[in-house]
């Protein structure tokens, strides 16, 4: 079997590229998992990519296994949570030649789809896998907010909002940020962007001692709201 893992940008289907849509059409299936009725508009995407450019190649789902979003020894609960959804994505995994993963940005920065194929593979699967790029959340906010991601010979770190703290804030790109870690970096200037490329797309930016304390706020209404949310920011020191 061939899987294909194929980045399909923040979330609008025109962000596909060439090679992914032609990757994605030459599949025979696409798997994926249903992380449930608050998060179905994710699900929906998918759906929607499909039926634009590969109309026909059905859609398999697989439940979301459940994780402990507090647990006392992150590492370890993350990693007993690939391996439940390496078990479950290999049960369902159809009798095909190519299978194809739909992830959202870029499959190589801040998602566990290759990881979770070797764990599948460590339980007995044989396949080979191509990686198709795609455009990642990063691209999508500075060119949302018609910004340059650093300075003139300065670094770019891209962390998550647990480990912000940890390193500098020069030029920080902040994803899987779960509360609202920028609070705790008063002195910055902040752009942030949530559900980027869709239609309920929200841009802010301003320094984070003026706008932060609302942003924050804001983000809390908008998971509300929709159920989920995606966010990513960039931090300016």
């Amino acid at each position: 079997m061939q899987i294909n893992v194929i980045g399909i940008g923040a979330g609008n289907p025109q962000h596909l590229t060439l090679e992914a849509i032609a990757a994605l059409q030459e599949s025979d299936a696409v798997v994926a998992l249903d992380k449930g009725e608050n998060k179905a508009d994710l699900l929906g995407a998918r759906q929607y990519i499909i039926a634009t450019h590969a109309p026909g190649i059905p859609l398999i789902t697989v439940s979301d296994p459940p994780r402990d979003r507090d647990p006392a020894d992150y590492r370890a609960e993350v990693r007993r949570w690939h391996q439940a959804r390496a078990q479950l994505l290999l049960e369902a995994l159809p009798d095909v030649e190519q299978v194809a993963f739909l992830v959202w940005g870029d499959p190589a920065l801040y998602d566990s789809t290759l990881r979770i194929i070797e764990r599948m593979r460590g339980l007995g699967l044989d396949c080979s896998v191509r990686v198709i790029p795609g455009i990642t959340a990063v691209h999508a906010l500075t060119a949302a907010h018609g910004i340059l991601l650093n300075r003139i010979g300065e670094d770019i770190r891209i962390t998550t909002g647990r480990a912000l703290l940890d390193g500098p804030t020069t030029n920080a790109v902040v994803m899987l940020d779960g509360g609202a870690a920028w609070l705790d970096v008063p002195d910055a200037q902040i752009w942030w962007g949530a559900y980027l490329g869709t239609e309920l797309q929200v841009l802010r930016s301003g320094t984070v001692a003026e706008i932060g304390a609302g942003l924050a706020e804001e983000k809390a209404a908008l998971r509300e709201q929709h159920g989920w949310i995606m966010d990513i920011y960039l931090l300016r020191r």
